[in-house]
C-alpha cells in the first residue's frame, strides 16, 4: 500500500477513537468519576496503560504536551482513579459515544471492528511504546470496545511513528506544534490545549524563525513546509507498513460512514490536525 492510501485511511480510522477527546458521553464519563476538567480525564485515560507513572515519561511519549501541564495531571490522578479503572472509564465512555454515534450502523461497525482488529494484532511496536502498552491490554468482547480498541492500536501506533519523524527533523514538542500552525492548523487549536504559554510558544517561534523555518509573521518559510512535508511523509511511510498486502478498498469502504458518522462528534479545526471530511 502506497504513503497516501496509508494517511487517507488514518482519516477514516482516527475520528473512531477520537470520539473519546470530544464526544460528551466521554468526557462525562471521567467527571462522574471525579477528574473534572478534560486534562486530568485525557492524561488519566491515555497514559493508563503505562501504569501509574510520572509527568516525565508521558511528556516525553505523548511530545507536543507543555511538561508543566502534565506535571499538574500526574501523578495526582492515580490518587483518585488508578490506571486500571481509568481504562475501564475511558473504554465505557467511548462505547457509550459510539452507541450514540452509530446507531443503526452496528453491522458494519462489528465487521469493520474485525477488519482493523486482524490489522491491529499483526502490528510491530518496536520503537513505539506507546503503541505497545496499549497492545498489551486485554481485546474486548463487545463488538463496539473492539472498533475502538482497535483503531485506538493503530493511531496511537502511527503516532508514536510520526514522533519518531519530529525529533528526527530537528523539532522539540513545542516547535513541532508551532511550525504546524504556520502551516493549516491555528495556534488557538494547538497552544492553549497543549497547555504552552505564551512565553514558551513565541521562545520556540523564535528558535523556528533563526533556522529560517518561519516568517517573524509566524509563518512558515518554503523550508519550514518542506521540512514538515519530511515529517509527514516519513509517518505515512512508517505507517504504510502495517497496510502491507490488504486492498484499501475494503477498509475504505467500510470506515467511510463511520468516519462521517463518528466526525459528527468532533469539531474542525482541531488540535489533531484531522481534516473535516476525509478522503
Amino acid at each position: 500500500m502506497n504513503d497516501t492510501a496509508a494517511r487517507a485511511l488514518w482519516e477514516l480510522y482516527e475520528p473512531v477513537h477520537a470520539v473519546v477527546y470530544f464526544a460528551p458521553e466521554a468526557l462525562t464519563a471521567f467527571e462522574e468519576a471525579g477528574l473534572r476538567g478534560w486534562r486530568r480525564g485525557y492524561f488519566a485515560g491515555r497514559a493508563a496503560p503505562l501504569g501509574p507513572v510520572g509527568p516525565e515519561p508521558v511528556t516525553a511519549a505523548f511530545f507536543g504536551f507543555a511538561p508543566g501541564t502534565v506535571a499538574r495531571a500526574l501523578p495526582s490522578v492515580w490518587d483518585i482513579t488508578p490506571p486500571a479503572r481509568a481504562l475501564e472509564i475511558r473504554r465505557a465512555g467511548a462505547r457509550t459515544a459510539l452507541e450514540r454515534l452509530l446507531a443503526g450502523r452496528e453491522k458494519e461497525a462489528a465487521r469493520a471492528g474485525e477488519l482493523l482488529a486482524g490489522v491491529a494484532e499483526g502490528l510491530d511496536h518496536g520503537g513505539r511504546v506507546l503503541s505497545a502498552a496499549h497492545a498489551a491490554q486485554p481485546w474486548p468482547d463487545d463488538p463496539l470496545e473492539r472498533l475502538w480498541h482497535a483503531a485506538t492500536l493503530l493511531r496511537e501506533h502511527r503516532g508514536d511513528g510520526h514522533v519518531a519523524a519530529l525529533v528526527a527533523a530537528g523539532l522539540d514538542g513545542c516547535e513541532a506544534l508551532v511550525l504546524r500552525s504556520g502551516i493549516d492548523v491555528p495556534r488557538s487549536e494547538l497552544q492553549p490545549y497543549r497547555g504552552w504559554t505564551d512565553e514558551e510558544w513565541e521562545a520556540a517561534g523564535a528558535r523556528l524563525v533563526g533556522r529560517g523555518l518561519l516568517e517573524a509573521g509566524g509563518a512558515a518559510t518554503d523550508e519550514g513546509r518542506r521540512v514538515f512535508a519530511v515529517a509527514e511523509e516519513a509517518t505515512d511511510r512508517a505507517a504504510g507498513r502495517v497496510w502491507e498486502g490488504l486492498d484499501p478498498e475494503e477498509p475504505r469502504a467500510l470506515l467511510a460512514p463511520l468516519a462521517r458518522a463518528c466526525a459528527s462528534a468532533l469539531r474542525f479545526p482541531n488540535p489533531i490536525g484531522l481534516p473535516k471530511g476525509g478522503r
